[in-house]
């Protein structure tokens, strides 16, 4: 069994894939590599940092590679970093990673052609923080047909996705973030049915949200935020019974919330914020959506009142309604969820008086917002303590009564000192009888006299 071992570790890389892999190196860090220091072989006692191999076959063959400053001791770009054909010659190649390597004064661009010499073999391809990488997405990815993850993250790639993208039926992960794509999510991403996570957020995309979205049952994340997405959401979105997490924040989106909404319950994070929505809040069950923490309503134009199953989400941490046109009573019954940390109403026309204890304002502390809801207002009780909501006024009816009851107060002053000063003046001492008690015996001796004075 050793010296199996030993054999394996010395055994050499069939010499083609071996040069093509010097060749490919030396394309993105310079000629100056050449790999003299490896011994015998980039596979062998002394390796390539970022590159893997597997031993089959009697030979050693490059099974992952990652180029760039992604880890310390990686392979570093040079200024002059080029794709070269030698990349496509790695026949065993399973794994493909580029990350800081194209700089933002660097203009290359991702080879259209040649990808499907790795159809058979590449599972992973990524492309990470490459500023200088322009061009579009090659139509050409759509021959790798066993890619399992396709990550293109923060780049400056632009145009359109394209439909070719569906022909990747076992991706899992597709990543698009942070480039400057444009137009709309391809209908053909419907067809990726075993895919996880979904992120194309950050970008310039428009168009509605296809109907075929509601296909991928296995989708895990979604993110479409900060984009120009418009249009109605489709109701087929309540497909998507394992999602745990959906942002559709910072787009166009408007006509209202499809109650199907309400089917996804294993949600955990929903954020549509920044959406000209503009519906009712009535219209889902929230109560249905019984595994969500964190709900971002904000800045929707969404109407009405705060419906109960709102409050009756039993594990929710985080909800915002700000700024939207909501009315009604705050539902006090809000303090009764144990694990929220984190209210936010601020920006609406809420009525009536804040109902919750100090105890749930000091819990909350700065994370509970009311201002700007100009007919609401907060107790009397509470506004001397500390951690109350700032930007709420003192309710109008307390400072009326505290205000009749004042003015009470000083009348019966002023009614006790009249009083002793007329009894002084007739010789009767304050404390022994008051002055309507003395009046009342004066009036009735005075109404006697004439029948004294008659007998």
């Amino acid at each position: 069994m050793y010296r199996g071992v030993a054999d394996a570790s010395i055994s050499p890389m069939e010499k083609h894939e071996k040069e093509a892999l010097y060749s490919a190196i030396q394309g993105f860090v310079g000629n100056e590599w050449n790999g003299s220091f490896l011994y015998p072989d980039p596979c062998g006692w002394t390796s390539i940092e970022g590159v893997s191999c597997d031993f089959s076959n009697g030979f050693w063959h490059v099974t992952d590679l990652t180029i760039g400053d992604l880890y310390d001791n990686s392979l570093r770009c040079s200024q002059a970093a080029e794709f070269t054909e030698h990349l496509f010659n790695l026949k065993h190649l399973k794994r493909l990673s580029f990350s800081n390597c194209f700089l933002s004064d660097q203009h290359k661009s991702i080879p259209i052609s040649n990808w499907d010499s790795l159809a058979n073999s590449l599972e992973s391809l990524e492309f990470r923080s490459n500023p200088g990488l322009i061009g579009t997405i090659p139509t050409s990815f759509g021959y790798l047909k066993n890619l399992q993850s396709l990550v293109l993250l923060e780049n400056g790639l632009k145009g359109e996705i394209p439909e070719a993208l569906g022909n990747l039926t076992k991706l899992k992960r597709l990543v698009l973030a942070g480039n400057n794509f444009i137009g709309p999510i391809p209908t053909s991403l419907g067809r990726l049915t075993n895919l996880l996570i979904l992120d194309t957020s950050r970008n310039f995309l428009s168009g509605a949200l296809p109907v075929t979205i509601g296909d991928l049952s296995s989708l895990i994340k979604v993110d479409l935020s900060n984009n120009r997405l418009d249009g109605k959401l489709p109701r087929e979105i309540g497909g998507l019974k394992s999602l745990t997490l959906l942002d559709l924040s910072h787009n166009n989106f408007s006509d209202g919330l499809p109650e199907t909404f309400q089917e996804m319950d294993s949600l955990e994070e929903l954020v549509l914020s920044d959406n000209p929505i503009g519906d009712y809040v009535t219209r889902i069950q929230w109560r249905n959506m019984k595994n969500l923490e964190m709900l971002d309503l904000s800045n929707m134009g969404l109407k009405g009142n705060i419906p109960n199953s709102m409050t009756e989400m039993k594990k929710l941490r985080f909800l915002s309604l700000s700024n939207n046109i909501l009315s009604g009573i705050i539902p006090s019954k809000f303090e009764k969820i144990s694990t929220i940390n984190a209210l936010y109403l601020d920006g609406n026309d809420f009525t009536g008086k804040l109902e919750f204890s100090q105890r749930f304002y000091t819990k909350l502390r700065s994370r509970f917002r009311a201002s700007g809801n100009v007919k609401l207002c907060l107790s009397l009780e509470l506004t001397s303590t500390s951690h109350v909501p700032e930007g709420v006024k003192q309710c109008e009816q307390e400072s009326t009564v505290d205000s009749k009851e004042s003015d009470s107060n000083l009348k019966n002053e002023d009614l006790s000192q009249n009083s002793h000063h007329i009894i002084a003046s007739l010789g009767h001492s304050g404390h022994v009888v008051s002055h309507f008690t003395f009046c009342y015996v004066a009036r009735i001796i005075l109404m006697s006299l004439p029948w004294i004075v008659f007998l």
